[in-house]
């Protein structure tokens, strides 16, 4: 089963997929420009997928899949190519996702990311969260930046991952990479022990519960940078799911903690463009002095208006300002646009020059209001 699995992968490889799907009394099928596609005509036995499961996996592993009715590892066809792995139960018997993962690290540059995400890489110590829907290129995003890090600066990085995606050579920075099971028993236990281990900067896989988050502000609060990822679309929601994990006599002291130590969320989503593949659209917040008094006053709801009006001081946008800029672009039709902005409605009077940021002078590429221009004789 094993060599067939690898004629799946190359397959998948060789299409510009990003994920193989193995069900047990199903056909395989692999995900491409974000589509889902039938390759073959073989259905699985259930059989097939428990060989599967003991040749690729070791004595330990497939003994906690048993238990645990699920299991996360990494898999390599040799030095060319890994794949992030999920085995799980359902009602037919085993299921697998193998999802690829890059060798090289891409730069931010190369990724085609706003510029202002190589700022991020400059940051001292906080809270910074790369956040969206599972394979919108969060782990991505985060391996350029630090990969950045890595060659600019002279730091001690810990990353504690579930498993391991990118792998970081040291080059001006010193990486050690713990992988959750095979390094470490949990999240909370690796983020506790790493602020014994003289870190600069520490990269959270995910910051899957209450404990590892709480960890974590913890340390950003006493000097370190912090990087992590949460399953949010958005900025607002990111600070909402984080101060809601806590019990209620415990929001106002982490509200005013996240306020203080986060220096900013990226959240981002893949979009299918005109020539084929997909193009990250990304929300930007950035700390500032408004932004911190937002979230201290818990006034979340104000926060999209914040990042819109600093678009041009800050970087900062929205995700439906990051959705236009792509569409003025050209990389992506009007249904398309339509289809992901947030306020379709909005969006389309945008896009026929209506309101506000609908115009961009041509002089200094700012947005303007068109309800704020008077005509020559008023």
């Amino acid at each position: 089963m094993e060599e067939k699995l690898k004629l799946y992968l190359r397959t998948m490889i060789s299409h510009e997929g990003s994920d193989l799907h193995l069900k047990s009394g199903s056909q395989v099928r692999i995900r491409i420009h974000g589509v889902l596609k039938l390759l073959g005509k073989e259905e699985l036995t259930s059989q097939q997928m428990e060989q599967l499961a003991k040749e690729i996996t070791t004595e330990d592993q497939y003994e906690k899949l048993k238990t645990d009715r699920n299991l996360d590892f990494s898999y390599a066809i040799g030095k060319e190519h890994r794949f992030r792995v999920n085995f799980f139960y359902q009602m037919d018997g085993l299921s697998a996702v193998f999802r690829i993962i890059p060798v090289e690290i891409l730069s931010i540059e190369e990724l085609g990311l706003p510029t202002v995400v190589n700022e991020f890489a400059n940051i001292q110590r906080g809270l910074v969260l790369v956040t969206g829907v599972t394979g919108s290129g969060k782990s991505t995003t985060l391996a350029a930046i630090l990969d950045k890090i890595n060659r600019e600066q002279k730091k001690h990085i810990i990353t504690v991952e579930d498993p391991i995606e990118f792998v970081h050579k040291d080059r001006g920075c010193l990486i050690n990479q713990r992988s959750i099971g095979q390094d470490a028993h949990s999240f909370s236990d690796a983020l506790r022990a790493a602020l014994r281990e003289d870190p600069d900067i520490i990269l959270v896989g995910e910051m899957r519960d209450l404990e590892t988050i709480d960890i974590a502000m913890h340390a950003a609060n006493t000097g370190h940078l912090v990087f992590s990822t949460l399953h949010t679309l958005d900025a607002k929601e990111t600070i909402d799911r984080i101060v809601g994990m806590f019990p209620n006599d415990e929001q106002n002291r982490i509200r005013m903690s996240l306020a203080s130590v986060l220096e900013g969320v990226l959240s981002q989503r893949l979009i299918p463009t005109k020539r084929g593949g997909r193009v990250a659209a990304i929300e930007i917040l950035k700390k500032t002095a408004r932004i911190e008094q937002l979230i201290a006053e818990n006034r979340d709801n104000e926060i999209p208006d914040a990042l819109f009006d600093g678009k041009e001081i800050y970087g900062t946008q929205t995700f439906d300002q990051a959705l236009l800029d792509i569409f003025r672009r050209g990389d992506i039709d009007e249904k398309t646009a339509l289809e992901y902005a947030t306020n379709p409605a909005d969006m389309k009077l945008k896009m026929q020059g209506v309101g506000k940021g609908a115009i961009v002078d041509e002089n200094t590429n700012k947005e303007m209001d068109v309800f704020d221009f008077k005509d020559e004789e008023g």
